[in-house]
């Protein structure tokens, strides 16, 4: 059999586009699966976000991935929206999917697949600390996810409180918020908590404003941040015996779930790490 010279086509539209490193993790990915396909980093302003949309479409990508400042306006340039993408009011994530391209929402779902890895989400109480759009899309996806029950702290009541009543109306899972107006205390009925705050991003020092001996063993405690993965936040719930979750793993996971979407494979998780790890010049452990 002749070999096709023609590769699959996938990417990212975002900018900047010169410091995210997700073409490295993505590329190494494919490799280690013996896929034939490539993954385009590309700086897409806003004015020109149609156009570039439609030249995927016509160069037939199998999908791509939408960063900062496209995550909303890409919406009104596709065909339909997978039903966390909806509810979260945002895309990630594009497939092309029979003849169209479907927006979806990968953010609260690697964290999700993250989490899975260590704790099954059924049933359980989440605190997510911030109602941005990490948090917007780990609240709403722990939901989907099964979770029993979601608390929103956030410094703007207004924020948390309308994520609260998105979540208790839209899912099976019950939902309240809390003011972030001091150092805040888990609760004893929490099982899981995520810091989906920007603090601590390069930053080993940085600490959210939380009550540190409230982070129980029996917590898993979680972080978005990527680097530096071992967070401020992460050390302190570490030494108090609780089980952490960095946002290495969430960003790989992301990028786990946006290759099965386009491409109906599992890539090896490892790989993608480490590769990962490698350009941020990180220590490559879990």
């Amino acid at each position: 059999m002749s070999k096709s010279f023609l590769s699959v086509l996938s990417g990212s539209f975002s900018t900047p586009a010169d410091d995210n490193p997700t073409v490295a993790m993505m590329e190494a990915a494919y490799a280690a699966a013996g896929l034939d396909a490539r993954y385009v980093n590309c700086d897409v302003a806003s004015a020109d976000l149609a156009d570039a949309i439609i030249g995927a479409r016509a160069m037939g990508w199998v999908g791509f991935n939408c960063s900062m400042p496209h995550k909303v306006a890409v919406i009104d340039h596709l065909d339909g929206l997978g039903e966390s993408a909806e509810l979260i009011g945002a895309v990630n994530c594009v497939v092309a999917r029979d003849g169209g391209l479907i927006g979806e929402n990968t953010d609260g779902r690697g964290f999700v697949e993250a989490l899975r890895e260590l704790r099954h989400p059924g049933g359980t109480h989440v605190v997510v600390l911030g109602a941005g759009g990490a948090g917007r899309a780990i609240a709403i996806e722990m939901a989907l996810a099964g979770a029993g029950h979601i608390t929103i702290v956030n410094r703007s009541v207004g924020r948390a409180e309308s994520l609260a009543t998105l979540v208790a109306e839209r899912t099976d899972a019950e939902a309240d918020f809390r003011p972030w107006t001091s150092a805040y205390a888990v609760p004893a009925s929490a099982d899981v908590v995520v810091n989906a705050t920007s603090v601590g991003l390069g930053d080993a020092e940085a600490l959210i404003d939380i009550d540190l001996d409230s982070l129980r063993p029996d917590l898993l405690v979680a972080d978005v941040i990527p680097n530096p993965p071992h967070t401020a936040y992460l050390r302190a719930a570490a030494q108090r015996g609780a089980q952490t979750l960095d946002g290495l793993g969430m960003l790989v996971a992301q990028g786990a779930v946006a290759i099965e979407l386009w491409h109906g494979v599992s890539p090896n998780r490892d790989v993608m790490r480490a590769r990962l790890s490698e350009v941020l010049g990180l220590e490559t452990t879990n």
